[in-house]
């Protein structure tokens, strides 16, 4: 049995393509124990910004089993999102033993997530197993990992401040929008996107107070995306940016958009490709049409645009537009723990120590069986040695009494077991190495087919996201 993890997040795919990918996740986990032999439980975590599976795999010794299992879900994974078998196949990261542990357990904490500490993750961790449970995919080893990452997460939680200060993308960028906005129940909200970020900036502005809130799309989904969750849409982005508070974009939008001069009244609308849904010029166009709505009224209230897609919605050139705060997500980075705090290192510590603890007690039960074996023989060596030993006194015209036998029983069970310890530590350290060098071979063979998909040696893990320079 192995444990593998196909990984997607943040750290490789943008907001847009990770929602493609993980287009029918909530099916891939049934669909997956149902249609691969080698695979005895599936575990997918979706969110905003990651689509990851775990599985429990009974693969054979060269890993042919997991290559099988992991090509199989990749094919899956395309056919529920539309997306080429190779290209997904290459989208995700392989891991498998040690590491699936180590990283689930870190996702779980925050240390994975966008902003560190946030603690939204942790309830998705938790879901997950909860859902795959309910379908009746998981297994005992996937059950004990994820309870695992939740004990884990829980314990960071407890033991560290990391959770206080950490919060999610959504959550900081609201936070350090409203030191500018009226009170929230006062704010004009416009929000650009659809997808699963959106809904959860429409659920955290809500929470807050802020009701007046208005959609935008460029795809034309946002009639649908506002009639579900009653607010409403908008077409000319310029318009409804003109008395706007607050402006929440996260849409990863790519390739075609109206140009800001096209919604002028009588202008021809024409499409054009353009870098950014939300340019300066629109913005500028905005604020001018405010003003001179205004009249001799005090100056407009300031403008937040809050940039939360991974490769920019917002030209970064609307920052210079007068009356107008840019947040994007490396301001929210600055402005979240240290990836090298002090803070940090401790909770990685506690994950650290979960990990080597839990794979202690999944790579013991590798040695179960050798181990069950080991007792059965010690127990028959035990009988015989009595009955050896009764059987000599027997001979010798002596009478042993049950009491005796039992006693004659005790002494050789003390010897044989004593032999029997060192014969189960050496037997369960053989179990584990063994298990360890297979798990070696089988993310070396998982993680090949991927590299050879996607036609390039996987990149390095990115490390911090630098500062802003200074506007």
């Amino acid at each position: 049995m192995a444990l593998l993890s196909l990984t997607a997040s943040h750290h490789e795919l943008d907001l847009d393509a990770l929602e493609r990918l993980s287009a029918g996740a909530h099916s891939i986990g049934g669909s997956a124990v149902a249609a691969c032999d080698v695979i005895t439980g599936a575990v997918v975590l979706a969110t905003c910004n990651r689509f990851e599976l775990y599985l429990d795999v009974d693969a054979p010794l060269d890993g042919t089993g997991v290559q099988h299992a992991t090509e199989h879900v990749a094919r899956m994974v395309a056919d529920a999102s539309g997306v080429a078998v190779d290209e997904a196949l290459a989208s995700f990261r392989t891991r498998a033993g040690t590491e699936v542990a180590e990283h689930l357990f870190a996702v779980a904490s925050g240390l994975d997530s966008m902003v560190v500490g946030e603690r939204e993750i942790a309830g998705q961790v938790k879901r997950a197993l909860e859902t795959a449970h309910a379908d009746g995919v998981t297994s005992s080893t996937l059950e004990l990992l994820f309870q695992t990452a939740s004990r884990t997460s829980k314990k960071v939680s407890t033991q560290t401040t990391l959770g206080g200060a950490g919060r999610s993308v959504v959550a900081l960028g609201l936070d350090l929008a409203a030191a500018e906005l009226p009170p929230w129940h006062q704010v004009r909200a416009v929000l650009i996107g659809t997808g699963s970020y959106a809904g959860a900036s429409l659920a955290a502005l809500r929470a807050l107070g802020c009701d007046d809130v208005r959609v935008y799309s460029q795809s034309g989904r946002a009639e649908e995306f506002a009639a579900a969750r009653g607010v409403e849409a908008v077409t000319d982005l310029v318009a409804a940016l003109e008395d706007a508070d607050l402006v929440v974009s996260c849409s990863g939008a790519r390739g075609r958009a109206l140009a800001a001069d096209a919604a002028r009244p009588g202008a021809e609308r024409r499409e054009q490709a353009i870098e950014h849904v939300l340019d300066a010029a629109a913005v500028v166009r905005a604020r001018e049409r405010a003003a001179v709505r205004a009249g001799d009224e005090p100056e407009a209230r300031p403008t937040v645009v809050l940039d939360l897609a991974l490769h920019r919605d917002v030209d970064p050139r609307v920052a210079d537009v007068e009356g107008v705060l840019l947040y994007d997500l490396a301001t929210l980075a600055a402005h979240s723990p240290s990836i090298a705090s002090d803070l940090v290192a401790q909770a990685r510590a506690i994950v650290d120590d979960a990990t080597r603890a839990f794979e202690e007690t999944r790579l013991g039960r590798a040695a179960d069986t050798a181990v069950v074996a080991l007792l059965a023989d010690a127990e028959r060596r035990i009988a015989l040695e009595v009955a050896d030993v009764v059987a000599l006194r027997e001979a010798d015209g002596e009478t042993v009494e049950p009491d005796e036998a039992e006693e004659i029983a005790r002494d050789v069970r003390r010897r044989v077991h004593a032999d029997l310890h060192r014969a189960i530590v050496a037997a369960r350290a053989e179990a584990v190495e063994a298990a360890r060098a297979e798990e070696r071979a089988v993310v070396a063979d998982a993680q090949a087919l991927a590299d050879a998909a996607a036609g390039t040696t996987p990149p390095a893990h990115p490390g911090p996201v630098p500062e802003p320079a200074a506007r």
